[in-house]
């Protein structure tokens, strides 16, 4: 499959990474290709730039938003939660229109002490916003409430037993994302929640996941979701 990428960063990169792994055609998009190169600056968890870590696959491509989105089948918005209707919007509506959204980005900001805040939350979602600017787009809510390596490698967490999330406005988008989600990735347990103000739900989790990755001390975590008689 032909398959966009937005977004440069770790999880644009580990999700990059994996997927070409399972030879699929990948397309990273960005901004400006030509200043993403350039940068020589490690990323923010110490890994390296990303021209480094783009000669070491090979079988990934770079370029524009709106050349990556033109180029993919499907489209996986791993842009920052900040960024991403620019991105999108830089991307092309037309670029985007009659596809699936993949989208892993959480509406995180900056706040003055402590961990980063929710700049949407309660009555609206990212999601939400991304469906409302793309009408013409399957938008398909996913990932977001785990750690980069956990996206691809849910057996990291007690052998792959616990839960991750899908939220959609399209039946069969979310048919295919979950049919992708345990083929390409291996995770057995998926819960459809309904449509898309649902992400509302598992953006606003995040606040809790915050938490928990800091008295853990790690990222590498999961709920499972249990259903009582």
């Amino acid at each position: 499959m032909r398959i966009a990428v937005l977004g440069t960063g770790i999880v644009g990169q580990t999700l990059g990474a994996r997927l070409a792994e399972l030879h699929h055609q990948v397309v990273m998009g960005t901004r400006s290709p030509a200043a993403t190169l350039a940068r020589d600056e490690h990323g923010r968890y110490g890994t390296p730039p990303f021209n480094a870590w783009l000669s070491q696959h090979p079988r990934v491509e770079l370029a524009s938003y709106a050349e990556a989105a033109r180029f993919g089948e499907l489209v996986i918005n791993a842009t920052s939660g900040a960024g991403s209707l620019n991105a999108l919007q830089s991307a092309g509506a037309s670029n985007l229109a009659d596809k699936i959204l993949i989208d892993v980005a959480n509406p995180l900001e900056a706040a003055p002490s402590g961990p980063p805040a929710l700049f949407v939350a309660n009555t609206d979602s990212l999601a939400e916003q991304i469906q409302r600017a793309f009408p013409y787009t399957k938008v398909v809510k996913t990932l977001n409430t785990v750690t980069a390596r956990l996206m691809v490698n849910p057996r990291l967490v007690a052998g792959g037993e616990h839960t991750i999330f899908v939220s959609g406005n399209d039946a069969e988008a979310k048919k295919s994302v979950c049919e992708w989600l345990e083929a390409w990735f291996g995770w057995k347990h998926i819960l459809d929640l309904g449509d898309i103000t649902t992400a509302r739900g598992v953006e606003m989790y995040m606040a809790l996941w915050l938490r928990l990755a800091g008295a853990l001390g790690t990222g590498v975590l999961n709920i499972h979701v249990v259903k009582g008689s």
